[in-house]
């Protein structure tokens, strides 16, 4: 009987764990907006901004949100560190791609980089949130604009929301974890991991 109740416990109260990789080029606000989701579902507080610094190399950040855990792995942007990105991919649920929308120069490399991240075999089927990060800067172009000048063929086949965000202030990006939770639940790329994990598991 104990493990009969014990199994129902499991099951209604364990949470899925969903590991989330945070890309983007130098200085789109990925390690922010980290930061910005650590103080905004936990109840630790989050570093200030004027004390974050460029990555190298890794940030881990996890908390919990409509009834799962993510893992955010947040990788540092700078062009000699990019290489690294592919070395995570095999294991990640969906990909957060930050763009600073304030900064109109910096669209290109973002492009360039997501193009080369849609591409990657062993992210196949991986949702994708595409931040238009930086909204509180008057000069920041609106996700709808940003969508439109990346214009990303590779969308088209896989789950994604563009959605525009302020990791300084922490606009919109409940709305845009909860989209991400949402669609990682019902992912097939979700299900092939857990099957994946559970063939290891059984080795």
């Amino acid at each position: 009987m104990f493990s009969l109740f014990y199994g129902l416990w499991k099951h209604v109260f364990s949470k899925t764990e969903f590991r989330v990789l945070i890309l983007g080029v130098e200085k789109a606000g990925k390690t922010t907006l980290l930061e910005k989701l650590k103080s905004t579902y936990t109840n630790m507080e989050g570093l200030p901004p004027d004390r974050i610094v460029p990555t190298v190399g890794l940030n881990i950040g996890r908390i919990e949100a409509a009834n799962s855990k993510l893992v955010f792995w947040d990788l540092g942007g700078q062009i000699g560190l990019r290489t690294i990105w592919e070395k995570y991919y095999d294991e990640a649920h969906a990909i957060i791609f930050v763009i600073d929308a304030s900064r109109p120069s910096s669209f290109e490399d973002s492009k360039s980089s997501l193009e080369k991240v849609l591409r990657h075999q062993d992210l196949k089927g991986a949702p994708i949130l595409i931040l238009g990060n930086k909204q509180d800067l008057p000069e920041a172009v609106s996700s709808e604009e940003l969508a439109r000048y990346l214009d990303l063929k590779e969308l088209d086949e896989r789950a994604h929301m563009f959605e525009a965000v302020s990791a300084y202030s922490g606009m919109g990006i409940k709305l845009a974890v909860d989209w991400l939770v949402e669609v990682m639940e019902r992912s097939k790329r979700t299900e092939l991991l857990r099957v994946r994990a559970g063939a290891y598991g059984n080795i």
